[in-house]
């Protein structure tokens, strides 16, 4: 059987009342709480703009600059082959000279009838030489008549033989005559070629060392040679960057007066300097234009590379922060920055190698990363300013 629970009239109205009420106050609430939510949300800062880099991995050539020289492959003394006195000179100083042109003459009478006298005594020895094959002749007929003899008892073998002998003695002393006459004629006339003094390169005539008139001896200095036209750079580059100078690499050159050229490495002395700990390269210069602007002794700047190249990883100098004592970037994830330790090595133009806390294909920022805070919501698209460029190598 159900109880049923009768309530007074004015009670009844006063319960609606008061849940009404109840309602209206949770309704408020809710439509308070979720105002709040969206007024908070409206109010929330837009992301900072911010410019950024890549963090790359690349080849390292970095270089320091060596002061080298100009030299050139072919320079020294013409000296005179001969002696005797200068009869004439055919070139001044500053001249330039083709490879075989005259310099000088020495005085060449003596050389000349030592000639002629050579060949004088060439014809008494051929003269001579017809005189034996004459004799060569009536030797062999003597020979063979002692041939006919054999049967008979005046033939005498010894005899025979004697006349043999005396043909081949006859001959050999006359041709061996001949010979030296030919060798004494070939030395005269040698000795007649050296009195004209000739440029064994071409080049220019930096100095005279003697005169008209003046008599000099086998090996004295006539004139001084330089060949402008075949240059090298020699340089003395320490002895801890010659792991970068491989025969044929190329490397910049700059000579002083603006001319840009491209220095090619020929040869690496195998020699080291103890006092200044350096060693001796040589350098082929190519596309340098003009080289007749060139000097020997000029100074050469070449950029020669620190160390040999090698793949590292870099991140730009913009983009490092130095606070609390350590090294920080503001690597771009997710829209968000968030803040790394980096540890770096030397510097490579506009970065730094990076030795560890980062990888290639990071994304830091380096504009606008002194005012952020980290998880800070950041826009790399309009941002107002320039994404920097890469890297450049040193």
């Amino acid at each position: 059987m159900m109880t049923k629970h009768i309530f007074p009239h004015g009670s009844r109205r006063s319960l609606i009342c008061v849940v009404a009420v109840h309602t209206f106050l949770i309704a408020a609430i809710v439509t308070c709480a979720f105002s709040t939510a969206a007024q908070q949300k409206n109010d929330a800062p837009p992301p900072t703009p911010v410019g950024v880099d890549t963090v790359s991995e690349e080849t390292m050539r970095q270089t320091v600059p060596v002061i080298g020289r100009l030299v050139a492959r072919q320079a020294g003394v013409v000296a005179a082959r001969i002696a005797g006195p200068v009869e004439t000179f055919s070139v001044e100083v500053g001249d330039r000279v083709a490879a075989n042109d005259p310099i000088a003459t020495l005085v060449d009478d003596t050389f000349k009838w030592r000639v002629t006298a050579f060949k004088a005594e060439m014809n008494r020895y051929n003269a001579e030489i017809r005189t034996r094959q004459a004799r060569v002749k009536l030797l062999t007929q003597e020979a063979r008549r002692f041939e006919d003899l054999r049967k008979s008892p005046a033939f005498s073998q010894a005899r025979l033989e004697d006349k043999h002998q005396e043909v081949v003695v006859s001959v050999a002393e006359a041709r061996g005559r001949l010979a030296k006459a030919r060798a004494d004629l070939s030395l005269a006339e040698l000795e007649l070629g050296y009195s004209e003094i000739r440029a064994p390169y071409p080049g220019v005539v930096t100095r005279r060392h003697t005169e008209v008139g003046a008599f000099v001896g086998v090996g004295d200095p006539i004139v001084s040679l330089v060949d402008d036209t075949r240059l090298e750079i020699e340089a003395d580059v320490p002895s801890v960057r010659i792991g970068g100078l491989e025969i044929g690499r190329a490397i910049d050159a700059s000579v002083i007066g603006g001319v840009k050229a491209s220095a090619v490495v020929r040869a690496v002395l195998p020699e080291e300097n103890p006092q200044t700990r350096t060693r001796v390269v040589r350098f082929v210069l190519s596309d340098a234009g003009d080289m007749t602007s060139l000097a020997t002794n000029q100074s050469v700047t070449l950029a020669v590379p620190a160390a040999a190249a090698k793949a590292v990883l870099t991140v730009h100098k913009d983009a490092i922060l130095n606070r609390g004592g350590g090294t920080l970037v503001y690597l771009v994830v997710d829209g968000k920055a968030n803040i790394r330790r980096v540890q770096l090595g030397e510097a490579v133009g506009p970065r730094f190698v990076v030795t560890r806390g980062l990888k290639a294909g990071d994304i830091v920022v380096v504009r606008g990363n002194e005012r952020l805070q980290p998880g800070q919501a950041v826009s790399t698209k309009d941002a107002g300013i320039v994404k920097p460029a890469g890297a450049q190598r040193g």
